[in-house]
């Protein structure tokens, strides 16, 4: 298992080794052992999944607050996305910045979030499953959520086409608007 930094610290893309032969392929996709190594003692205890079916749907950018706020590690198991993390700590020397990289069910990459950043991903095909564990369950009450769009954000998602959005994310404030307790 290979353990990438990016431009956000603590943000980290992970490639698992990938075993293959005749018959097709094995990956070990998480090992507490190894992220430990790592510095990273995530306790995972929720995985979720969704499907999306069509090429353009956009998704985020999500994040729970603190006391409830979720670290994830996520990967693409079908298909492929555009995914994002975005520095919302207050303070931070990255504060506002944003990650992307593309996840495929090929390349096989995940992308491990900290808490304190906010999520969001853009399917770049048709028929898009995602996977992730979460190190804190779903609290609806310390739900928030951020514009996509926000221009003082700037992502470039890959897709220039208008987004199939849920009716939240439609609403969500812009980073300035947006309630957080998250400081660096």
């Amino acid at each position: 298992m290979k353990f990438t930094e990016t431009n956000l610290s603590g943000v980290l893309v992970v490639e698992p080794t990938v075993f293959g032969d005749h018959r097709g392929w094995f990956m070990e996709t998480y090992s507490e052992s190894k992220f430990k190594e790592q510095g990273l003692n995530n306790s995972f205890v929720q995985d979720n999944q969704s499907y999306s079916a069509v090429k353009g749907t956009l998704r985020g950018l999500h994040f729970q607050l603190n006391p409830k706020a979720q670290s994830k590690l996520v990967r693409c198991t079908r298909g492929s996305l555009f995914d994002v993390a975005v520095d919302i700590r207050q303070g931070s020397p990255t504060y506002g910045k944003w990650f992307g990289i593309e996840l495929t069910a090929e390349n096989k990459k995940q992308l491990l979030i900290p808490k304190g950043f906010a999520h969001g991903f853009m399917t770049l095909t048709d028929d898009v499953e995602i996977q992730y564990k979460c190190d804190e369950l779903y609290a609806p009450e310390c739900d928030g959520g951020i514009r996509w769009n926000d221009p003082d954000i700037g992502i470039e998602w890959p897709l220039h086409v208008t987004p199939v959005l849920s009716a939240k994310d439609e609403i969500a404030p812009l980073l300035k608007d947006a309630k957080m307790n998250f400081s660096y």
